[in-house]
């Protein structure tokens, strides 16, 4: 009756099964890999201190920024030169702009300084003169994806929609530091920006797709043997019927 699975068809079939079901388990455990990853990142994110409750340390000590370092307050000395407004930034709910100040380091590069938040419509106050030691909590550089950015140009001059070294890259002459700080305190009449979290520290939408990913591919693994053992079955069965005459015409 099973003679039907020795068959060079079946062959195909067997062949087909063998590698699939592996190679299912395979993607879904790597899927559940990603996502144990994003789990015991976000643990240990938790674990770790507040990022402005430890020391202040020398900007190069710090960079590049990455998930350890994002939030850290760093210090660094300079003279403040071009000032830009970055428009369309909220807090607590108000639409304002972001003061930003490059600090032109002794290292021959600046450094991007949001020294607070404007409400719409301010006027945002001069930056100090002279050489100046200023402390804050390093930011990477924003993307196109962060909250709050304007891509779309045709801003007036003297305003930014993203902070980033590749947007200030062509209006000052200095390099310009990867990274920027937020001022923990600000001068009066701005508010101090807060420091955002680095991105993928958390429990993001990206972890459960991972995990939602994992669960299909176990899934498909599974639906691949059940439909073998369902084309077995109904193979068997109408070998059994051609056996008893009852195959139909």
């Amino acid at each position: 009756m099973y003679r039907f699975l020795l068959t060079p068809r079946w062959w195909g079939i067997h062949v087909f099964v063998a590698l699939a079901i592996p190679f299912c388990i395979f993607m879904g455990t790597w899927q559940l890999g990603r996502f144990e990853d994003r789990v015991d990142t976000h643990r240990a994110a938790e674990q770790r201190p507040e990022p402005g409750a430890q020391a202040a340390a020398p900007l190069a000590e710090l960079l590049p920024v990455d998930k350890s370092t994002s939030g850290r307050l760093a210090t660094t000395s300079g003279r403040y030169g071009e000032q830009f407004l970055v428009p369309g930034r909220e807090l607590d709910g108000r639409s304002g702009s972001y003061v930003l100040t490059l600090l032109h380091t002794d290292g021959g590069r600046a450094l991007p300084v949001v020294r607070g938040w404007l409400p719409s419509g301010a006027t945002a106050p001069p930056a100090p003169a002279g050489e100046v030691t200023v402390t804050g909590a390093l930011q990477a550089s924003e993307t196109q994806h962060t909250d709050g950015v304007l891509t779309a140009g045709g801003l007036p001059s003297g305003q930014l929609g993203i902070i980033s070294a590749a947007s200030l890259v062509n209006l000052v002459p200095d390099d310009v530091y990867d990274a920027w700080i937020t001022l923990t305190t600000s001068p009066e009449g701005m508010r101090p920006v807060p420091a955002a979290a680095p991105q993928g520290s958390g429990l993001d939408l990206k972890a459960f797709q991972n995990l939602g990913y994992t669960l299909e591919w176990f899934a498909f693994a599974g639906f691949v043997l059940f439909m073998w053992f369902r084309f077995v079955r109904r193979e068997a069965e109408a070998a059994k019927d051609r056996a008893l005459g009852l195959d139909p015409v």
